[in-house]
This record gives structure tokens, C-alpha cells and sequence, in this order.
């Protein structure tokens, strides 16, 4: 985030108004862009994590865990829904004074771990071309899960919406539903899930959904203006604390050739991430790709990548690495949220 010419503050700014709907964020990030003290404090985050989301969330954090103090009520996921008007910049500059021995442990340890199954609508669509390509069964194993609440992206009922038509997949008995926009010309691969051979989750840091500190820290994560998102995720973390998951402590560079191997080479691997690799360097990134083509040398491997970029572009992308060779073709643009999918 140190690049020439770059201004971290004013990239997240754009962040936020891409999102859309999300003013009591703008304005608390245009106000923290102005402060000096404010920057210093979010520039204590770990290496590689977003200073404006951690900050936020550690403040949200300690407010959904029942901190008194004025600024809960320009929150509308904690005054009933109400949209406040006026600047809430002056009563977040006190609440982190007031707190700040506080806000500084949770920037020094927190990290925005994944926890928007809304995505799960684009991953829906990008596992099924992966499966038409690739021949059906997929194995499966995703970096940076989390508490694994997009690994159980087959089991939720999405609903897409184009011109007043509505086209749904998903079980119909799902405890959650998931509504998406689509736009431009064409439309995804519709259908049945393809069949999932195995789901094998590599996690750097971990989430233990039985514990009220991480259940509360990944909602703190949410932006508090998008009360659907949060509702959403709680109801996320309902249902993923009744399943299984298999979630495999530590780096994924460490783990991945392993988790490969694992699999028999008659069922198609896909590696896939959400919003992760963002986070590595372009050394770690480079080890992702080595990874893939080492392991692409004895069998086809696929990636389902979706993530963002300093452009602003939220890109659904599907790799293939074979015999020491790598194509990669974008196969949608997204909302970094999953309320809408164009599909190319």
C-alpha cells in the first residue's frame, strides 16, 4: 500500500462508495483520512492487512460487545435500523481516544477473515463452468476459509434476478437464501451443484465458531450500514456451526502440495479463494503459482479465483495448469459483496 503516488485512504473511500449505501463508513474513513493520529493508530496492523477495515471493525467490535457510548447510535445494525444524520466522525474520534489501549490490541492482532457468503452466488456459477470444463466431480480445497462458511456455498439457495426474471439454484430448504443482480447480456450456468468429492479448508488463522469472541469478530467485520449483510451472516453462522468442516491450521504454501497429493488424480482438483490473496505479497503470490505448476505436472488443476484490485475491478477468474503451462481467462465482474454478477 506504499506505492508511489498511491493514497490508501482515498482508494478505500472509493471502496466504500463502490459498495454503495454505505455513508456512515464514508464519512468515518473521510475523517480518519484527515487524521494523522487516526492513521498512525490503523498503521499497527499485521503485514499485508487493510488498515481501514481493521480499525473500523475493531472499534465495531467493541461496540457490538456492548460498549455505552454515543456512537452506537449512528450504527443501524445497533439502533434498530435508523440512519442517523449528521457527522459521526467527532463521536469516533472520542470513542478511540476513550478506548484506545483497547483498539490498539485488536488492530495489532486482528485480520479481515472471510465471512460474506453473499459470494457464494459467484462461486456458484464459477463452480459449475469449472465442472463443465473439467468433467464433473470436483474435489475442492480453499485457501483462506476462515470458519468455512463459503465451503458450504452448494448449500445455500441463491436467487438470481435479470429484467424482472428469476432463476434459482440452491436447495429449496436452505435456512438461507441469497439474492443476486445479474447484469449485461449473458447469464451464468444455471442447474444442479456438480457433485464435491471432498472440501478441504487451509486456514493461516483460524475461526472457531463455539467461541462468542470470533462469532462477534466476524460480524464486527460487517459495515454497519448494510443490516442485510449482517442478518445474513448471522444466520451463516448458525447453520456452519451444525456442519462439519475440515479445516487444516497454517499457511496454505505450506500445506497445498500436500492437500494435492491427497487426492486421487481420477477426480478434478479446484483450488479456489475469495477476497484472500490479496492480503500476499507478490513473493507469496509467486509461491501460490510455483505450487500450481509443480502440482500441474502430474494432473490437471484448476483455481477459481475471486478477488479485487486497486482498479476497483472484482473479477471471477478460472486458471488451468497442465504439463507446466497456465491459462487464465475471467469468466465474470462482480460486487465485492455478491449483490451483483455480470457474467462474460
Amino acid at each position: 500500500m506504499s506505492d508511489k503516488g498511491f493514497d490508501y485512504w482515498e482508494f478505500f473511500i472509493g471502496e466504500c462508495e463502490r459498495a454503495g449505501d454505505v455513508p456512515l463508513y464514508v464519512d468515518l474513513v473521510k475523517g480518519i483520512a484527515r487524521d494523522d493520529e487516526l492513521k498512525e493508530l490503523a498503521s499497527h496492523v499485521k503485514r499485508g492487512q487493510p488498515m481501514a477495515n481493521i480499525l473500523l471493525a475493531a472499534v465495531h467490535f467493541l461496540l457490538l460487545r456492548g460498549a455505552d457510548h454515543p456512537l452506537r447510535a449512528f450504527y443501524p445494525n445497533l439502533n434498530g435500523g435508523e440512519r442517523k444524520s449528521g457527522t459521526a466522525f467527532p463521536a469516533f474520534k472520542y470513542f478511540v481516544n476513550a478506548h484506545r489501549t483497547e483498539i490498539d490490541a485488536l488492530i495489532r492482532k486482528g485480520v479481515t477473515n472471510t465471512n460474506e457468503v453473499a459470494r457464494c452466488a459467484t462461486l456458484h456459477a464459477g463452480f459449475r463452468a469449472t465442472a463443465k470444463e473439467a468433467g464433473g466431480t470436483l474435489a475442492l480445497i480453499e485457501i483462506g476459509p476462515s470458519a468455512g462458511l463459503n465451503m458450504f456455498w452448494d448449500c445455500y439457495r441463491i436467487r438470481y434476478r435479470k429484467d424482472g426474471e428469476m432463476y434459482e439454484v440452491g436447495p429449496a430448504d436452505t435456512p438461507l437464501t441469497i439474492d443476486c443482480e445479474l447484469r449485461g447480456p449473458n447469464t451464468p450456468p444455471l442447474g444442479p451443484a456438480p457433485t464435491i468429492a471432498s472440501r478441504v479448508g487451509l486456514e493461516l488463522n483460524t475461526v472457531d465458531l463455539s467461541d462468542p469472541y470470533w462469532r462477534d469478530w466476524l460480524k464486527a467485520l460487517v459495515w454497519p450500514d448494510q443490516v442485510d449483510r449482517f442478518n445474513r451472516l448471522e444466520k451463516a453462522i448458525v447453520f456452519a456451526s451444525t456442519k462439519p468442516r475440515d479445516i487444516r491450521p497454517g499457511s496454505a504454501l505450506d500445506h497445498l502440495a500436500s492437500a494435492i497429493a491427497e487426492i486421487p488424480e481420477s477426480i478434478p482438483v479446484c483450488i479456489y479463494h475469495s477476497y484472500v490473496v490479496y492480503q500476499f505479497s507478490e513473493e507469496m503470490r509467486e509461491a501460490l503459482d510455483n505450487i500450481l505448476t509443480m502440482a500441474g505436472l502430474r494432473r490437471t488443476v484448476w483455481r477459481l479465483s475471486l478477488e479485487g484490485s486497486l482498479t476497483g475491478e472484482n473479477t471471477l477468474s478460472l486458471g488451468r495448469h497442465h504439463d507446466g503451462t497456465k491459462v487464465v481467462r475471467p469468466l465474470a465482474r462482480t460486487h465485492p459483496h455478491g449483490a451483483w454478477l455480470e457474467w462474460l
